[in-house]
């Protein structure tokens, strides 16, 4: 069985407070999510157990995630010396739509139009949720980072698997209607 990884995580710092997108493996990870499609579930990961992400990630047949190469992969460069966008198989759904579409589509789009459900947070609340539990220490803010990742991890797999099974994506247009985008995605 191929084993599909869906994958997203959630920052520590902000742009701004590491100088700039440049340096994005100064961000640090506060929670990174998978779902693996050989095991059929859900592994969190905090920064202590970053080795376990990144080797899952090394292990997989296929990533798959949303701006992962240019975002998620960079964060996690800050951790390890393997060279993630060349040493794993990727898909990149958001890079793959950017270009047949010329333009960047958000995760939240495509998911309203495809299943019909939208993201519960951005990653503003995540660096808040981080930040109260920096100052606090009460793990409830953890868990609300790492319910916000899976739920993100669980919309981008439903957002690759409707394409793989309708051989398009639908997302919301700026006209207020839906659009479609043919895509060739695969779930063997």
């Amino acid at each position: 069985m191929k084993d599909i990884v869906y994958f997203d995580l959630e920052t520590q710092k902000s742009f701004s407070a590491v100088g700039g997108g440049k340096h994005k493996d100064k961000m640090g990870m506060s929670v990174g999510v998978t779902y693996s499609t050989k095991t059929g579930q859900y592994h969190v990961y905090d920064e202590e157990h970053v080795d376990g992400l990144v080797n899952q990630l090394l292990a997989a047949d296929l990533v798959v995630g949303w701006n992962h190469i240019q975002f998620d992969y960079p964060v996690l460069q800050g951790y390890t010396i393997y060279d993630l966008p060349s040493q794993t198989v990727n898909l990149d759904m958001m890079l793959d739509l950017e270009e047949k579409l010329g333009f960047r589509l958000k995760l939240d789009s495509a998911a309203a139009a495809c299943l019909g459900m939208g993201k519960t947070a951005d990653g503003l609340d995540a660096l808040r949720w981080w930040n109260e539990y920096q100052k606090t220490k009460d793990e409830s803010f953890m868990m609300k980072i790492a319910e916000y990742c899976c739920f993100d991890v669980k919309v981008t797999k439903g957002v690759h698997e409707y394409g793989a099974e309708n051989g398009l994506i639908r997302y919301d247009d700026k006209a207020g209607g839906t659009a479609e985008m043919p895509v060739g995605w695969s779930l063997t």
